[in-house]
């Protein structure tokens, strides 16, 4: 059996996970194959059967210069594969289950301010049709909380416009419903009514996606980036700028404003509340530093 192409759709319609993810899983997958293989170690991925043969694994990475970031997700990827022969009785035993991996430093996310937000609004040109479009991208990334490959696959039918919400398809297949504001209502359908109507007429598709490029194509992950670049090179800006970045910033965005935590989680489509609560230290560094620069007993009597 081809265990890779077996994971592959595993990974793919059970987990719906985006295809870097699918790539990178089985690139790990591969470098382990190739690992055992040329070490004489077992014959094939299913014989690698003995715990020490993990630890073994663990060592090598740690001797040819790998980062703690990337031996953690490395072996992620191998506990996941491993996991899953498993579940379908192909294996009795996960050796990577309880291996233990280097800790990596927890680091917070670099957010945007409000200033640096509406500097990058005001810089989109919107009297272009790709300057509505992008302004509508950038105003669902940072108001939405939207991963790229979630934004990037919203259709028409997903769009809930008299409930004033969408239907998100999330990370390992868990659909959510994320509500919008007035402005981004108005936004949306304009954007349906005078920009999208325009764009899809450049193409001979007939194109559920709701966003789209300048040839009336799905916009794709990519050209997602490739849009927000833009954005920054028009507001003459230097910090890098992703969705992800957006995504962070609009959830500290709204604990610095009093959301609940819990709230939150459910807006980004966090399983697991540990996930979100990364976002309120930097809730809480932004809290300190306003204290800190703001209360009128802040500096000593001369």
């Amino acid at each position: 059996m081809d265990y890779f192409n077996v994971f592959k759709h595993y990974l793919e319609t059970i987990k719906n996970y985006s295809e870097h993810t699918v790539t990178s899983y089985l690139k790990d997958l591969e470098d382990f194959n190739n690992f055992i293989l040329s070490e004489e170690l077992a014959p094939n991925l299913t014989k690698a059967t003995r715990p020490r043969l993990a630890r073994h694994y663990l060592s090598y990475l740690e001797e040819n210069g790998y980062s703690k970031k990337s031996i953690a997700r490395k072996i992620s990827s191998l506990r996941t594969f491993y996991n899953y022969l498993v579940s379908e009785e192909i294996i009795d035993t996960n050796i990577f289950e309880d291996l233990e991996v280097p800790k990596i430093p927890k680091k917070l996310p670099r957010v945007l301010t409000d200033n640096e937000v509406n500097h990058l609004f005001k810089a989109i040109d919107q009297n272009t049709l790709l300057g509505l479009r992008n302004y509508l991208i950038l105003e669902m990334l940072f108001s939405c909380g939207l991963r790229a490959s979630e934004l990037t696959n919203i259709e028409i039918k997903d769009l809930q416009l008299n409930r004033k919400q969408i239907l998100i398809h999330g990370k390992g297949a868990k659909d959510r419903f994320v509500p919008i504001h007035d402005n981004l209502y108005d936004q949306i359908t304009n954007y349906l009514t005078n920009v999208r109507p325009k764009l899809i007429a450049k193409s001979e598709d007939n194109n559920e996606k709701f966003l789209l490029n300048y040839r009336g194509e799905n916009l794709t992950v990519r050209g997602l980036q490739v849009i927000l670049n833009k954005i920054l090179d028009d507001a003459n800006e230097t910090f890098n700028l992703t969705p992800h970045m957006l995504r962070h910033s609009f959830a500290t965005t709204l604990l610095n404003h009093g959301a609940d935590l819990r709230v939150v989680q459910e807006l980004l489509g966090h399983e697991h509340l540990k996930s979100t609560q990364i976002y309120t230290e930097v809730s809480t560094k932004t809290l300190k530093e306003k204290y800190n620069k703001l209360h009128p007993r802040r500096n000593k009597d001369d």
